[in-house]
Protein backbone atom coordinates (compact mmCIF):
# COMPACT_ATOMS: atom_id res chain seq x y z
CA UNK A 1 0.00 0.00 0.00
CA UNK A 2 2.87 2.39 0.59
CA UNK A 3 3.67 2.34 -3.13
CA UNK A 4 0.21 3.61 -4.03
CA UNK A 5 -1.34 7.04 -3.79
CA UNK A 6 -3.08 7.44 -0.43
CA UNK A 7 -6.84 7.06 -0.53
CA UNK A 8 -8.37 8.87 2.40
CA UNK A 9 -11.66 8.42 4.22
CA UNK A 10 -12.72 11.15 6.67
CA UNK A 11 -15.39 10.06 9.12
CA UNK A 12 -16.99 12.98 10.93
CA UNK A 13 -17.64 16.34 9.30
CA UNK A 14 -17.90 18.73 12.17
CA UNK A 15 -15.86 21.91 12.12
CA UNK A 16 -12.54 20.06 12.22
CA UNK A 17 -13.37 17.06 10.05
CA UNK A 18 -14.80 19.22 7.28
CA UNK A 19 -11.76 21.51 7.33
CA UNK A 20 -9.33 18.59 7.31
CA UNK A 21 -11.11 16.93 4.40
CA UNK A 22 -10.93 20.24 2.54
CA UNK A 23 -7.17 20.44 3.11
CA UNK A 24 -6.73 16.90 1.83
CA UNK A 25 -8.71 17.66 -1.31
CA UNK A 26 -6.75 20.85 -2.01
CA UNK A 27 -3.59 18.77 -1.82
CA UNK A 28 -4.91 16.33 -4.38
CA UNK A 29 -5.67 13.38 -2.13
CA UNK A 30 -8.62 11.24 -3.28
CA UNK A 31 -11.02 11.63 -0.36
CA UNK A 32 -14.27 9.96 0.66
CA UNK A 33 -16.30 11.61 3.43
CA UNK A 34 -19.06 10.43 5.71
CA UNK A 35 -21.07 12.07 8.46
CA UNK A 36 -23.76 10.76 10.78
CA UNK A 37 -26.01 13.65 9.74
CA UNK A 38 -25.86 13.68 5.92
CA UNK A 39 -26.59 17.42 5.65
CA UNK A 40 -23.09 18.15 6.94
CA UNK A 41 -21.63 16.55 3.80
CA UNK A 42 -23.32 19.05 1.51
CA UNK A 43 -20.76 21.04 -0.38
CA UNK A 44 -17.98 18.48 0.02
CA UNK A 45 -18.82 16.91 -3.34
CA UNK A 46 -18.34 20.32 -4.97
CA UNK A 47 -14.82 20.34 -3.52
CA UNK A 48 -14.12 16.97 -5.13
CA UNK A 49 -14.97 14.54 -2.34
CA UNK A 50 -16.94 11.35 -2.77
CA UNK A 51 -19.81 11.43 -0.27
CA UNK A 52 -20.52 7.99 1.18
CA UNK A 53 -23.88 6.99 2.61
CA UNK A 54 -22.41 4.52 5.08
CA UNK A 55 -19.23 4.07 7.08
CA UNK A 56 -18.49 0.77 5.36
CA UNK A 57 -18.76 2.34 1.91
CA UNK A 58 -16.53 5.23 3.00
CA UNK A 59 -13.61 3.03 4.07
CA UNK A 60 -13.85 -0.04 1.83
CA UNK A 61 -11.04 1.17 -0.47
CA UNK A 62 -9.18 3.46 1.96
CA UNK A 63 -5.49 3.29 2.68
CA UNK A 64 -6.02 5.75 5.56
CA UNK A 65 -9.24 6.29 7.53
CA UNK A 66 -9.53 9.26 9.87
CA UNK A 67 -12.05 9.55 12.68
CA UNK A 68 -12.66 13.12 13.85
CA UNK A 69 -15.68 13.20 16.15
CA UNK A 70 -16.65 14.50 19.57
CA UNK A 71 -15.81 11.77 22.06
CA UNK A 72 -14.88 8.15 22.70
CA UNK A 73 -18.47 6.97 22.48
CA UNK A 74 -18.83 8.40 18.97
CA UNK A 75 -15.51 6.85 17.90
CA UNK A 76 -16.55 3.43 19.22
CA UNK A 77 -19.89 3.69 17.46
CA UNK A 78 -18.23 4.35 14.11
CA UNK A 79 -15.54 1.72 14.56
CA UNK A 80 -17.69 -1.13 15.83
CA UNK A 81 -21.44 -0.55 15.52
CA UNK A 82 -21.32 1.13 12.12
CA UNK A 83 -18.78 -1.30 10.72
CA UNK A 84 -15.59 0.67 10.05
CA UNK A 85 -13.25 -1.97 11.43
CA UNK A 86 -14.96 -4.77 9.58
CA UNK A 87 -14.85 -2.91 6.25
CA UNK A 88 -11.28 -1.53 6.30
CA UNK A 89 -8.90 -3.27 3.89
CA UNK A 90 -6.08 -5.33 5.37
CA UNK A 91 -2.92 -3.26 5.80
CA UNK A 92 -4.78 0.05 5.95
CA UNK A 93 -4.22 2.69 8.63
CA UNK A 94 -6.81 3.96 11.09
CA UNK A 95 -5.71 7.39 12.28
CA UNK A 96 -7.84 8.18 15.31
CA UNK A 97 -7.54 11.98 15.50
CA UNK A 98 -10.38 12.84 17.86
CA UNK A 99 -9.55 13.85 21.43
CA UNK A 100 -10.81 10.92 23.48
CA UNK A 101 -8.33 10.71 26.35
CA UNK A 102 -5.93 8.02 27.46
CA UNK A 103 -8.48 5.39 28.51
CA UNK A 104 -10.58 5.87 25.38
CA UNK A 105 -7.50 5.49 23.19
CA UNK A 106 -6.38 2.36 25.01
CA UNK A 107 -9.83 0.85 24.59
CA UNK A 108 -9.87 1.49 20.84
CA UNK A 109 -6.37 0.07 20.47
CA UNK A 110 -7.46 -3.07 22.30
CA UNK A 111 -10.48 -3.43 20.02
CA UNK A 112 -8.21 -3.21 16.96
CA UNK A 113 -5.79 -5.78 18.37
CA UNK A 114 -8.66 -8.12 19.11
CA UNK A 115 -10.84 -7.66 16.02
CA UNK A 116 -8.50 -6.43 13.25
CA UNK A 117 -4.84 -7.16 13.95
CA UNK A 118 -4.24 -6.86 10.20
CA UNK A 119 -4.75 -3.07 10.22
CA UNK A 120 -2.51 -0.38 11.73
CA UNK A 121 -3.82 1.90 14.48
CA UNK A 122 -2.47 5.41 15.05
CA UNK A 123 -3.37 7.63 17.98
CA UNK A 124 -2.98 11.04 16.33
CA UNK A 125 -4.89 13.96 17.90
CA UNK A 126 -4.19 17.45 16.63
CA UNK A 127 -3.29 20.86 17.97
CA UNK A 128 -5.19 23.65 16.24
CA UNK A 129 -8.75 24.75 15.73
CA UNK A 130 -10.91 25.80 12.79
CA UNK A 131 -8.61 28.22 10.95
CA UNK A 132 -5.40 26.12 11.17
CA UNK A 133 -7.42 23.10 10.06
CA UNK A 134 -8.79 25.00 7.07
CA UNK A 135 -5.29 26.18 6.16
CA UNK A 136 -3.62 22.79 6.60
CA UNK A 137 -1.53 24.13 9.49
CA UNK A 138 -2.37 21.69 12.26
CA UNK A 139 0.22 20.07 14.48
CA UNK A 140 -0.34 16.33 14.67
CA UNK A 141 0.69 14.33 17.75
CA UNK A 142 1.14 10.87 16.22
CA UNK A 143 1.82 7.66 18.08
CA UNK A 144 1.57 4.01 17.18
CA UNK A 145 3.04 1.49 14.78
CA UNK A 146 6.14 2.52 12.87
CA UNK A 147 4.78 0.44 9.98
CA UNK A 148 1.97 2.98 9.58
CA UNK A 149 4.25 5.96 9.01
CA UNK A 150 4.96 5.59 5.27
CA UNK A 151 1.23 5.34 4.55
CA UNK A 152 0.10 8.03 6.98
CA UNK A 153 2.78 10.67 6.44
CA UNK A 154 1.54 11.96 3.03
CA UNK A 155 -1.91 12.40 4.55
CA UNK A 156 -0.57 14.14 7.65
CA UNK A 157 1.55 16.41 5.44
CA UNK A 158 -1.63 17.51 3.66
CA UNK A 159 -3.43 18.22 6.93
CA UNK A 160 -0.72 19.81 9.02
CA UNK A 161 2.44 21.81 8.98
CA UNK A 162 4.13 19.53 11.51
CA UNK A 163 3.82 15.96 12.71
CA UNK A 164 5.43 15.03 16.02
CA UNK A 165 6.00 11.27 16.31
CA UNK A 166 5.87 10.25 19.96
CA UNK A 167 6.29 6.48 20.13
CA UNK A 168 3.79 3.88 21.27
CA UNK A 169 0.01 4.23 21.06
CA UNK A 170 -1.30 6.54 23.77
CA UNK A 171 1.57 9.00 23.78
CA UNK A 172 -0.23 11.20 21.25
CA UNK A 173 -3.24 11.43 23.54
CA UNK A 174 -0.99 12.22 26.49
CA UNK A 175 0.63 15.06 24.57
CA UNK A 176 -2.80 16.32 23.54
CA UNK A 177 -3.88 16.58 27.19
CA UNK A 178 -0.77 18.64 27.96
CA UNK A 179 -1.41 20.80 24.89
CA UNK A 180 -5.01 21.50 25.82
CA UNK A 181 -4.21 22.19 29.46
CA UNK A 182 -1.81 24.89 28.28
CA UNK A 183 -4.48 26.15 25.88
CA UNK A 184 -7.07 26.25 28.68
CA UNK A 185 -4.85 28.37 30.88
CA UNK A 186 -4.05 30.64 27.93
CA UNK A 187 -7.75 31.12 27.19
CA UNK A 188 -8.51 31.77 30.85
CA UNK A 189 -5.63 34.23 31.04
CA UNK A 190 -6.98 36.19 28.08
CA UNK A 191 -10.52 36.11 29.47
CA UNK A 192 -9.62 37.15 32.99
CA UNK A 193 -7.20 39.88 31.87
CA UNK A 194 -9.64 41.46 29.43
CA UNK A 195 -12.54 41.23 31.88
CA UNK A 196 -10.37 42.95 34.49
CA UNK A 197 -9.38 45.58 31.93
CA UNK A 198 -13.06 46.24 31.26
CA UNK A 199 -13.69 46.78 34.98
CA UNK A 200 -10.74 49.16 35.11
CA UNK A 201 -12.05 51.22 32.18
CA UNK A 202 -9.51 49.98 29.63
CA UNK A 203 -10.54 48.98 26.11
CA UNK A 204 -9.44 45.79 24.40
CA UNK A 205 -7.70 47.83 21.71
CA UNK A 206 -5.61 49.59 24.34
CA UNK A 207 -4.60 46.26 25.85
CA UNK A 208 -3.63 44.96 22.43
CA UNK A 209 -1.55 48.05 21.68
CA UNK A 210 0.29 47.53 24.95
CA UNK A 211 0.94 43.80 24.77
CA UNK A 212 0.61 42.36 21.26
CA UNK A 213 4.02 41.58 19.76
CA UNK A 214 5.45 41.64 23.27
CA UNK A 215 6.72 38.59 25.18
CA UNK A 216 3.50 37.95 27.11
CA UNK A 217 1.05 37.50 24.22
CA UNK A 218 1.34 34.62 21.76
CA UNK A 219 -0.03 34.88 18.21
CA UNK A 220 -2.91 32.63 19.34
CA UNK A 221 -3.75 34.98 22.21
CA UNK A 222 -3.50 38.00 19.92
CA UNK A 223 -5.94 36.44 17.47
CA UNK A 224 -8.37 35.68 20.29
CA UNK A 225 -8.11 39.24 21.60
CA UNK A 226 -8.89 40.60 18.14
CA UNK A 227 -12.04 38.47 17.95
CA UNK A 228 -13.11 39.60 21.42
CA UNK A 229 -12.53 43.22 20.40
CA UNK A 230 -14.91 42.67 17.48
CA UNK A 231 -17.47 40.93 19.68
CA UNK A 232 -17.03 37.74 17.66
CA UNK A 233 -17.63 34.69 19.83
CA UNK A 234 -18.51 32.28 17.01
CA UNK A 235 -16.94 28.91 17.65
CA UNK A 236 -13.41 28.20 16.48
CA UNK A 237 -13.00 25.93 19.52
CA UNK A 238 -16.33 25.58 21.36
CA UNK A 239 -16.19 26.03 25.11
CA UNK A 240 -18.02 22.75 25.70
CA UNK A 241 -15.25 20.84 23.85
CA UNK A 242 -12.51 22.74 25.65
CA UNK A 243 -14.19 21.80 28.94
CA UNK A 244 -14.37 18.14 27.85
CA UNK A 245 -10.61 18.21 27.33
CA UNK A 246 -10.03 19.79 30.75
CA UNK A 247 -12.09 17.00 32.29
CA UNK A 248 -9.96 14.44 30.42
CA UNK A 249 -6.82 16.06 31.86
CA UNK A 250 -8.27 16.05 35.38
CA UNK A 251 -8.95 12.32 35.05
CA UNK A 252 -5.17 11.88 34.91
CA UNK A 253 -4.35 14.43 37.61
CA UNK A 254 -5.29 14.72 41.27
CA UNK A 255 -7.83 17.59 41.44
CA UNK A 256 -6.76 18.18 45.04
CA UNK A 257 -3.26 18.94 43.78
CA UNK A 258 -4.20 20.56 40.47
CA UNK A 259 -6.52 22.97 42.22
CA UNK A 260 -6.28 25.78 39.68
CA UNK A 261 -7.22 23.49 36.80
CA UNK A 262 -10.11 22.07 38.85
CA UNK A 263 -11.30 25.59 39.64
CA UNK A 264 -11.14 26.53 35.96
CA UNK A 265 -13.28 23.49 35.17
CA UNK A 266 -15.92 24.54 37.71
CA UNK A 267 -16.02 28.06 36.28
CA UNK A 268 -16.41 26.77 32.72
CA UNK A 269 -19.10 24.30 33.82
CA UNK A 270 -21.14 27.21 35.14
CA UNK A 271 -20.74 29.11 31.87
CA UNK A 272 -21.81 26.06 29.87
CA UNK A 273 -24.85 25.75 32.14
CA UNK A 274 -25.71 29.34 31.13
CA UNK A 275 -26.14 28.07 27.57
CA UNK A 276 -22.85 29.40 26.17
CA UNK A 277 -21.10 26.08 25.58
CA UNK A 278 -21.38 26.17 21.79
CA UNK A 279 -19.72 29.59 21.59
CA UNK A 280 -15.96 29.93 21.29
CA UNK A 281 -13.83 29.40 24.39
CA UNK A 282 -13.34 33.19 24.41
CA UNK A 283 -16.97 33.57 25.56
CA UNK A 284 -15.55 33.19 29.08
CA UNK A 285 -14.56 36.85 28.72
CA UNK A 286 -18.15 37.91 28.08
CA UNK A 287 -19.37 35.85 31.00
CA UNK A 288 -16.85 37.37 33.40
CA UNK A 289 -17.66 40.87 32.21
CA UNK A 290 -21.37 40.38 32.77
Amino acid sequence: MTDREPRLAVLGLGTMGRAMAGSALRNGLPTVVWNRKPDAARGMAEQGAVVATSVADAVKAATVAITMVTDAEAVSSIAVELGMLEALPAGSVWAQMSTIGIEGTATMNSVVERQRPDILFLDAPVSGSKIPAEEGKLTIFASGSEQARPTAEPVFAALGQRTVWLGKVGMGSRMKLVNNTLLAFGAEGVASSLALAHRLGLEVGTIMDAFVEGPLVSPWMAAKMARIQNGNYSAEFPLVLALKDVHLALEQADPKRFTVLASLAREWEQIVEQGLGNDDVTVVTRSLES
